[in-house]
């Protein structure tokens, strides 16, 4: 309950960051929500951040269609969305009622329907968590008319780095990651090798295929979609496992 607080309240505070845009400057979408009044069955997801009070995230989190999902590499990135009052009369009452979201996973199309249904493309839509769908819709509704617009994102803490893999086969899980709150681009450099370009495997995870990497200090460089660069040096000592996780005191602006 104490981290969930937490992470409630950051998201409060968080929120407080958001200037209010031109009118011009949101762009229409739906939005529908899933996962419980809790919002417990949004962890996990095809971002691949597992737990997303353990990694940052919270529970104000969205799926994305496939419009806005991008193959994954739209995870992370934080939307502020507001219900269209001028469409609908299924608004949550009140002139300045918006919320901020992470894009934690993907919302795929039901081929079922015509067109895909909600999340078919081009149609952009999020399937919010229920608690951040309720800031901004009437429950009983179950879908609304939005406008929405991408927003810096707001971390506690510097970048994460979780390591999967085996043999020569690395996959690194990036979460945490503020400013654009995605990643362009990533290489891994050993303690002594050159660096390696890395991959985009799925979600927020990358991978590279190399030798020698096991027993050497690790060092990271990112680029994230804002086109800011960071080398996180020696994040990742020489006797690191695989599964395990590594905190950093860096993070983007951009």
């Amino acid at each position: 309950m104490g981290k969930r607080f937490l992470h409630q309240l950051l998201a409060v505070a968080l929120a407080l960051f958001v200037s209010p845009a031109r009118s011009d400057d949101w762009l229409p979408a739906t939005a529908t929500f899933y996962g419980g009044a809790d919002g417990s069955d949004t962890m996990g997801g095809a971002c691949g951040y597992g737990d997303l009070y353990e990694q940052g995230y919270g529970v104000n989190n969205a799926a994305l269609s496939t419009a806005l999902f991008n193959d994954g590499a739209s995870c992370g990135q934080c939307y502020v969305i507001r219900c269209d009052s001028s469409k609908t009369g299924w608004c949550k009452p009140g002139n300045s009622n918006f919320v901020v979201v992470s894009a934690t996973n993907f919302c795929p199309p039901n081929w079922e329907l015509p067109n895909g249904g909600w999340c078919g493309p081009p149609r952009p839509h999020f399937d919010m968590s229920q608690p951040a769908w309720e800031n901004i819709g009437i429950y009983s509704a179950g879908i609304i008319p939005v406008l929405y617009q991408r927003v810096k994102c707001w971390r506690s803490g510097g970048v994460r780095f979780t390591i999967a893999g085996f043999d020569h086969f690395y996959m690194v899980l990036v979460t945490n990651v503020a400013g654009s709150g995605s990643i362009q681009s990533m290489a891994v450099k050993g303690a002594n090798t050159d660096w390696i370009p890395m991959y985009r495997n799925w979600g927020a995870n990358w991978h590279c295929l190399a030798g020698g990497l096991v027993s050497q200090g690790l060092s990271f460089a990112l680029v994230s979609t804002g086109g800011q660069n960071i080398v996180f040096q020696d994040v990742v000592p020489a006797w690191w496992q695989f599964g395990q996780t590594f905190t950093t005191y860096q993070n983007f602006d951009y």
